[in-house]
Order: structure tokens, then sequence, then C-alpha cells
């Protein structure tokens, strides 16, 4: 098991975590598996999507802040609410087929962190099997 510390830097965001995820599969020498990368916080999530157009993460986060806006009637006093709900809709965790060292992926396609609740010191652990 691999453990990544990342820090954000805003409330809303989505980090490229594909070279971590690339470089923890060849620490643990995984040349053929499946790994899980999951987030311990239940107001993130892990997605997988495009990255070549820096658009497209943009675009996620404001659909996702436009179908669960940071205010409404929401019950959970803390104030994080929506980000909770962005988080369950999203889903703490992804599984990616490891080949050759390195995730299978889309030729578009990279691993994003998502945070909803930032500024946060998170994790990101991931666990091969292989």
């Amino acid at each position: 098991m691999k453990e990544i510390s990342l820090q954000t830097r805003s409330r809303l965001e989505m980090i490229d975590i594909t070279a971590a995820v690339q470089k923890a599969a060849r620490e643990a020498k995984i040349d053929s598996g499946i790994g899980l990368v999951y987030t311990p916080h239940t107001t993130a999530a892990i997605t997988i999507n495009e990255n070549a157009d820096p658009d497209v993460p943009r675009d996620i986060l404001a659909a996702l802040d436009r179908a669960v806006p940071l205010s409404s009637n929401y019950r959970h006093a803390e104030g994080n609410s929506a980000a909770h709900v962005k988080s369950s809709l999203v889903g703490a965790s992804e599984m990616v087929m490891i080949e050759n060292g390195s995730p299978v992926l889309g030729t578009w396609q990279s691993i994003f962190f998502c945070e909803f609740d930032g500024p946060r010191s998170r994790k990101v652990i991931i666990k091969f099997l292989g």
C-alpha cells in the first residue's frame, strides 16, 4: 500500500495524480495488475477523465457546483454539505489496470484527485493487486 500526500490550494480543484500512481506502481514493482486509488476523505473524490484540455476539469467542477450549490437548505451545521454530496456523486475511489508498470488509460485520460472543500492537506491511498 502506498500513501500520497497532497496540499490543495482552493475550495474546488482537480489535481492530476497519474504520474504519482505510475511512480507508486513502479516502486511496488507491479508490472501487470490492478490498482485501487482511494481517498479517505468525505469531501474529496477520485475520478478518471480528460486532461488534454484544461477546460474539461474546470467544466466538471462548474457543473458540479451548479448541480450542488455551496449554499442551500442543508442541515449539516459545518457548512460543507455541498462538498459531501459532490464526494458521494463522484466517488472515493477508482480501479485502474496496470500494464508494463503504468496505468492503462485512454489517450486523453488522467487520474484526478478532486477537492471539494479546500484548501486542505489530503492523502490518496493506492493498493495494488497483481
